[in-house]
């Protein structure tokens, strides 16, 4: 029995010559934040934009002091903690791709300029969430 295509590569491949890749982890982070975001932002919007200045929902809904006890809570914390970060991974991956698109193909630089602001505005929503 002949072996097919992908069997001979891994029977005559040595042992860790596969090269470890990070994107599964980026892709993760992309597109958990993607889909995050699609499905909350018409909501907010809906929310903040359109039913409270029409008359919909009441101001008070959405007063300093309300949102202030709702965010006191360890459960919201952690909900708007998931939703800020994965974001702003997913802006980072997407400003990457958009800056590839535009021609510039010096991509460490990207990859350091776009995922350090991601990880340096992680660690202010880490500070600001505590």
């Amino acid at each position: 029995m002949k072996p097919v295509d992908g069997e001979a590569k891994i029977a005559n491949s040595k042992k860790g010559s596969y090269k470890v890749s990070h994107k599964p982890i980026i892709w993760s982070l992309f597109a958990a934040g993607g889909t995050l975001t699609a499905l909350l932002m018409p909501v907010l919007v809906v929310l903040v934009a359109l039913a409270v200045p029409v008359g919909y929902l009441p101001a008070e809904l959405f007063s300093y002091a309300r949102i202030h006890e709702l965010l006191a809570s360890p459960i919201v914390k952690l909900i708007v903690f998931a939703v800020v970060f994965l974001s702003l991974w997913h802006s980072a991956h997407r400003m990457r791709i958009t800056v590839h698109d535009f021609g510039l193909r010096a991509d460490s630089f990207a990859v350091f300029v776009f995922y350090g602001i991601a990880a340096v505005a992680s660690i202010f929503l880490v500070l600001a969430i505590i």
